[in-house]
């Protein structure tokens, strides 16, 4: 695979742009800073993978895997070597020899088809889990394969275009395949056409929860990249509520040296805009605070205005991010489920406040003053949330908490039988309230007057209804949600950095906009929907650009200033030689930061600054002439533990696994001749059993002969003392007349029989 050069060349015209490989992202640019350039009149370029055949690729990825696996497997057991030789191995060979980059897009796809098939066909559900396991392996492996195969810039933009460039599930496919598909598709999927019915694979990935995938080091790579903003693209959204498509970004590297000064383009991207809106939230929780400190129920105050504006400003931007990239994305954050808690609690706070500003009524203004008391316990997690999104007790908390509302629905659900029946037994004597809060202590077990009281319903009934409620509730129920929040809990700190990996692609996902409405801060996005939404429909596509660019930078100037100089002196080095692609997210260190306190007052900082700057040149110059003398110290000193034939099998084997001047290693065996040397010792035991088999096959007809021959020799001296002990009768039958004589002439004739006894 890739031996041929006519092979690595058809690669890499499926991968990039013929004229690509030449480029220098440092020195060839277009007037954006973008890599490759696409003009400054190429406002939409052209797809480079609009040839690919996607939708055959797909259904041929899915009878492979159906062919491929018929009983169930673990992701062990799929790893295994015997199931990698046999199955994994074989199936990445095919589909990488494909030079189609859509093809981890359509494993991701047939995984979320097969995570499908295995919730409506039980029959099913074991076998489609393990083949949905599989096409995510097979994806892991075929995207470290592009990522060992290109390297540098090179590599992290054909790793960029794998990932993050959109593709069209039926792409590629026949006519009346379209025709049948249009009529069974849903509205909102139809009005989607064109660009935006394409989606990514990692969003794809994240969507089916493929955390093996997204944790390997190639996707981290170019999620990293993502969010540091030196991988640029337009994403596709959902819905725009302020849509601005005029200039299209392919998927480019993005060198802010040669890009303008005040790039409006770099407010979306995911590293700013986290940090842009946690000052933004910083703000909304010191004006709520200034709220709940002066609250006047009577009249709303300057800062109450402030803070109802901002906040509605904020509520259009999480519902904005909602529909740039679908519910099943948005939920999956850390904070989702705070947010929507809190514009719950913000959403009835303010129509009670309007309702009791417009009757003049104080008690309901009171009321809105106490219900938006109850976000205090939302907004201020909200901001741990923000500042330790990695940390494993929100990220675990985030789990247990929807294990915690799912089985307290149920519990409500199923208890509220109970409920009823004490209602109707109370006859009016007790209010259902009332017996609702005797229920939930005893719940909880805090108290037990609701036991207590139950005579009062009925003399029996009444006491078996709460003591059964007691041992369901407060027994049952809370065994089962310890169980179950400890499992969720230990599952998650097992796959620890697989969780965390998983977190941060969403939040880098999330943080790619394409909607102009992200682009200007709350509350000017307010104002942004009133007055540009409706010049949308007067100007044309390339004025409404113009207004928008102007607005967007006059009103965020100095953060796109800041931002401008922060990039130009940490985004991309300096130097132009070349580096490798696990390389490029490093930021180099001119100097020791202030608030480094382990730096300043640390004996061992030595050992930390010795890797803040590059190497010169010359030193890697000279590691790479010493790695070219020795490369194969380490294979050599490993195959010499078995046999000099080994080496040299796998020097040749080596060598003719060469691509682009690079060795692959075994995916299972990362030495050469390893599996070989397996394989032969594998057939040395299986020859050595069939040798020893037979050697005891003859041993044990020597050991028959021998038996037998025993045997014989046991007859005979059976028969001798049976012929002895007949003499010695007939001796004692004839009395003691006998003389002496006779008597030894017997005695003598005996011990002759002893004799030949011996000899024989």
């Amino acid at each position: 695979m890739g031996n041929s050069p006519s092979s690595t060349s058809g690669e890499r015209q499926a991968l990039l742009p013929r004229a690509m490989p030449c480029l220098d992202p440092e020195d060839e640019v277009d007037h954006d800073g973008c890599f490759p350039p696409h003009g400054v009149r190429d406002l939409c370029p052209q797809n480079p993978h609009s040839k690919l055949p996607v939708y055959v690729t797909i259904h041929r990825i899915r009878r492979d895997v159906i062919a491929a696996i018929d009983d169930p497997y673990s992701l062990e057991q799929l790893r295994d070597p015997r199931m990698n030789l046999s199955v994994v191995r074989p199936l990445v060979d095919k589909l990488y020899e494909l030079d189609d980059v859509s093809v981890v897009y359509c494993l991701l796809v047939n995984r979320v088809q097969f995570q499908r098939e295995q919730s409506v066909q039980p029959h099913q559900q074991s076998v489609c889990s393990t083949r949905a396991l599989l096409c995510e392996l097979l994806a892991n492996r075929i995207l470290r394969r592009f990522h060992e195969d290109n390297t540098g810039a090179q590599g992290l933009l054909c790793l960029a275009h794998i990932l993050v460039g959109s593709f069209d599930p039926f792409q590629g496919a026949p006519q009346e395949v379209i025709d049948q598909s249009d009529h069974q598709l849903h509205w909102t999927v139809k009005s989607r056409t064109g660009f935006m019915r394409k989606l990514p694979a990692l969003e794809i990935a994240i969507i089916s929860e493929s955390k093996t995938f997204l944790s390997s080091s190639a996707c981290q790579m170019v999620v990293r990249a993502i969010y540091e903003g030196r991988v640029i693209y337009t994403p596709t959204s959902f819905i725009d509520i302020l849509p601005d498509h005029y200039k299209h970004k392919p998927v480019s590297l993005y060198n802010p040296r040669k890009a303008p000064i005040l790039n409006q383009y770099r407010l979306i991207v995911p590293r700013t805009r986290n940090l842009i809106e946690i000052v933004h939230f910083i703000i909304l929780l010191v004006l709520f605070m200034l709220v709940m400190k002066n609250r006047d129920p009577s009249k709303i105050g300057g800062v109450e205005l402030i803070f109802i504006i901002y906040t509605f400003g904020l509520l259009l931007d999480m519902f904005a991010t909602i529909l740039e990239h679908g519910w099943d994305v948005y939920t999956q954050n850390l904070w989702s489920f705070l947010d929507i808690t809190f514009s719950f609690v913000f959403s009835i706070y303010l129509i009670l406040r309007l309702h009791g500003w417009r009757t003049d009524n104080l008690i309901a203004c009171q009321q809105a003053m106490d219900v938006l008391a109850m976000g205090a316990p939302v907004l201020i997690p909200r901001l741990a949330f923000n500042l330790m999104s990695e940390n494993m007790l929100f990220v675990s908390l985030r789990s247990m908490m929807r294990d915690f509302t799912i089985l307290t629905v149920l519990a409500v659900w199923c208890f509220a039988g109970f409920l009823l029946s004490m209602t109707w037994l109370a006859n009016g004597s007790h209010e259902p309230i009332t017996i609702s809060k005797w229920m939930l202590w005893v719940w909880f077990g805090l108290d037990g007057t609701g036991i207590q009281r139950s005579t009062e319903f009925h003399w029996l009934l009444g006491p078996i209804l709460m003591v059964t409620f007691a041992f369901l509730g407060n027994t049952l129920f809370l065994t089962i949600l310890v169980s179950m929040l400890s499992s969720t809990f230990a599952n998650i700190v097992a796959n620890a950095n697989a969780e965390i990996q998983f977190r941060r692609a969403v939040l880098t996902l999330e943080g790619v906009k394409s909607d102009a409405i992200f682009a200007y801060p709350p509350p000017f996005n307010l104002i942004a929907v009133m007055i540009l939404l409706p010049l949308k429909f007067v100007l044309t596509d390339r004025w409404f650009h113009k207004l928008n660019v102007f607005f967007v930078r006059i009103i965020n100037a100095p953060i796109l200033l800041i931002i401008s100089l922060v990039e130009r002196r940490t985004l991309w080095p300096t130097t132009k030689r070349p580096r490798d692609a696990e390389q490029l997210p490093l930021t180099p260190k001119t100097k020791v930061r202030p608030w480094d306190l382990s730096r300043q007052f640390s004996v061992h900082g030595d050992i930390q600054a010795v890797f803040d700057a590059e190497p010169p040149a010359e030193v890697e110059s000279e590691i790479q002439r010493d790695d070219d003398l020795n490369h194969t110290t380490f294979e050599d000193a490993f195959n010499e533990n078995f046999s000099p034939d080994v080496l040299n099998s796998s020097r040749r084997s080596s060598s003719n696994r060469r691509v682009n001047g690079k060795e692959r290693r075994d995916s299972v065996a990362p030495f050469g001749g390893l599996m070989r040397h397996l394989s032969e010792s594998i057939t040395e035991e299986h020859e050595a059993a069939s040798s020893h088999s037979r050697d005891c096959g003859k041993h044990n007809e020597e050991v028959k002969d021998r038996l037998h021959a025993l045997e014989k020799t046991t007859l005979r001296i059976e028969k001798l003392l049976g012929k002895l002990c007949e003499d010695l009768d007939d001796e004692l039958g004839m009395g003691k007349t006998n003389d002496a004589g006779s008597s030894r002439g017997e005695g003598s004739g005996d011990i002759l029989t002893l004799e030949d006894l011996d000899q024989s």
